[in-house]
């Protein structure tokens, strides 16, 4: 019995199927390609203790200001340094936090003795930071990023610029910052600048860390909306933030996208973020010059909090204000 032809209509149902499984299996096989590639691309530092875990996750973040990425001309001053150190916390339960630790923080770094937070880096680098962190608040750290100055321009550039606000006139030298009070768009250059000054901010290291968290805000908000979901986007995103982040061996793409979700979450309204309870902001002991001396007694009930995720969020802390 002789095969009877194939319809026309027959043939144009055939190469629909066919297209529509081809698009099925390039819409499966591009996120785990773009995953492959993006782990390919990130820079590693041993930075862990191996300290046993506490609850809940615990990334710590570090913003080297390191001069030799190009980001800011300054021919006086080498090395390496931490000008940004925070640590997010997302616990098993409760209120995910963004801590600001103050960089000139007094702490007792191991093997070294009295100094400054940030001078554990200089001293030992990421893995010398990251226990003296762990020795300060009594937290594990579970994820080390490391950004440099160079990361930061890119990385609001990346995202298009932000909106950042602060309610006084600026014109700080040192920092590259010139501001008018109120809010403003600005490109990555101005907010490295925005994030960097201290000098001309009456509170110091206090609202240095308020304007970091509130550019980290301001990039988390810019990473949503059906844009993200276009290859080209996801590429150029992935590619900057490769470029300008160092993790540790453990911390892959996935475990950045966790935290990337654990920065939305500590900067809305239902996280907290803000600093450790402080005695006195210009505490000098002995040859240190000015430092940070946390409060003895509040502090280890504060970071007990950021585990438990037991910390006020900002909604509720707009009610207790208002």
């Amino acid at each position: 019995m002789p095969d009877r032809p194939v319809s026309r209509s027959t043939h144009r149902r055939r190469r629909i199927v066919l297209a529509a499984v081809i698009a099925l299996v390039l819409l499966l096989a591009w996120p785990v390609g773009l995953l492959i590639w993006a782990n390919g691309r990130i820079q590693h530092v041993e930075a862990l203790s191996g300290a046993a875990a506490t609850p809940g996750v615990t990334y710590l973040l570090a913003g080297s200001d390191s001069r030799a990425d190009g980001a800011i001309e300054d021919t006086t001053t080498t090395g390496q340094r931490t000008d940004t150190i925070m640590l997010l916390t997302a616990p098993a339960n409760g209120t995910p936090s963004l801590v600001s630790l103050p960089r000139d923080t007094y702490v007792d770094i191991p093997g070294v003795g009295p100094g400054k937070l940030n001078a554990a880096f200089a001293y030992g680098g990421a893995p010398l930071l990251v226990q003296t962190v762990e020795q300060l608040t009594g937290i594990t750290v579970d994820h080390y990023v490391e950004v440099g100055m160079g990361g930061v321009v890119s990385i609001v550039d990346g995202v298009g610029g932000v909106e950042l606000c602060w309610d006084s006139d600026v014109d700080d030298v040192d920092s590259g910052m010139v501001w008018t009070a109120g809010c403003h768009e600005v490109n990555g250059t101005d907010a490295l600048a925005f994030a960097r000054m201290r000098k001309s901010d009456p509170t110091g290291d206090i609202g240095r860390g308020q304007r970091q968290q509130q550019v980290i805000q301001a990039v988390m908000g810019k990473l949503k909306g059906p844009s993200l979901l276009e290859p080209g986007r996801q590429l150029n995103l992935v590619r900057v933030a490769t470029d300008n982040l160092v993790t540790d061996p453990d911390t892959g793409i996935l475990a950045l996208g966790r935290m990337a979700l654990t920065f939305r979450n500590a900067t809305g309204p239902g996280g907290f973020r803000g600093a450790p309870p402080i005695a006195d902001s210009d505490y000098r002991p002995g040859d240190l010059g000015s430092t940070v001396l946390l409060d003895e007694a509040a502090a280890p009930v504060f970071w007990q909090q950021v585990l438990d995720g037991t910390l006020p969020t900002q909604t509720e802390q707009e009610e207790q204000a208002g």
